[in-house]
């Protein structure tokens, strides 16, 4: 059977939730329930956070049980312990076998789909076939194996998962309220408090709101507040829904890209006519991110 191969992801940012999202549940789907038959360390790096013998001594004969995201996070079920995956800004998951490629994070474009090349740091191999590659071009992300205790001591030092049950209306007001004086985009990519959202979703998230990235979260009145958790929540569904957001990718014959990029209103497109009122977009900085927004539509 031919290999379909599926690439999403920006080339010069770190992934946000819609797209650890979309690659944890693409390998859940084709992982889930297999036995891992061998694990090679390529290079000495500092990717691996656990001894390399125990690491490997560890996670060979265990069985995935499941593959999800926990924050920016892409975790590994295998019982007792975890294996916890972050792709930073360079790291890149590829998994091949005879039906297809799913391939996620950062893409590096001068080796395309051929695994392993220069920048793989460690490979899965699988019972009955298939192997899981962690390419990363500047080492920055970071691999580590974790008891099921440890794993839950790690999530709770990020926040809520703003598409969880637990994420309401008063959870936020009183995250709004402890910032007092910072902009509320700071507030918002604080991880301390909410997980998984970046630079793209909070500037979205603010236009959506007609809030002005660089607003005193003291300033902010109930209306206000209430108008950017509802997008946070309807941004972040629809991201999801169409995997991500995905500015420069690999070839897709299989035509599952990150589409999310004909749903942004500011991001991106600083000096741009505005989609709702028709004047330039401001590029600004705002908590040293680069910000996008309309001074006439966000106050």
């Amino acid at each position: 059977m031919t290999r379909r191969p599926v690439y999403y992801q920006s080339r010069k940012r770190m992934p946000e939730l819609p797209e650890v999202e979309t690659i944890a549940s693409d390998l859940d789907k084709a992982l889930r329930g297999k036995e891992i038959a061998s694990f090679i360390l390529v290079d000495n790096s500092k990717i691996l956070h656990t001894p390399a013998a125990l690491f490997k001594k560890s996670v060979i004969g265990k069985k995935i049980k499941k593959i999800y995201r926990r924050a920016k996070m892409v975790v590994i079920d295998l019982g007792r312990q975890v294996i916890v995956i972050h792709l930073k800004m360079t790291g890149q998951l590829i998994y091949t076998s005879e039906k297809h490629i799913i391939a996620g994070g950062h893409p590096i474009v001068s080796t395309g789909v051929q695994v392993p090349n220069a920048y793989t740091r460690l490979i899965f191999s699988f019972k009955k076939g298939g192997e899981l590659y962690f390419n990363d071009l500047r080492k920055f992300g970071w691999v580590k194996l974790l008891t099921a205790d440890d794993f839950i001591l790690l999530a709770s030092k990020v926040g809520i998962e703003p598409l969880s049950k637990d994420f309401t209306l008063a959870y936020f007001r009183k995250i709004i309220a402890r910032r007092g004086r910072a902009p509320i985009k700071a507030a918002l990519l604080d991880q301390k408090h909410v997980a998984g959202l970046g630079n793209i979703y909070v500037d979205e998230v603010l236009f959506r709101a007609g809030v002005r990235p660089s607003r005193r979260t003291e300033s902010l009145d109930d209306k206000e507040i209430k108008r950017i958790y509802e997008a946070i929540r309807s941004i972040l569904r629809l991201a999801i829904e169409e995997r991500g957001t995905t500015f420069k990718n690999f070839l897709d014959p299989a035509g599952l890209r990150g589409n999310f990029v004909p749903f942004l209103k500011v991001y991106g497109r600083g000096g741009k006519a505005c989609k709702k009122c028709g004047r330039p977009l401001r590029k600004t900085r705002v908590a040293g991110r680069g910000t996008h927004w309309c001074e006439y539509c966000q106050h």
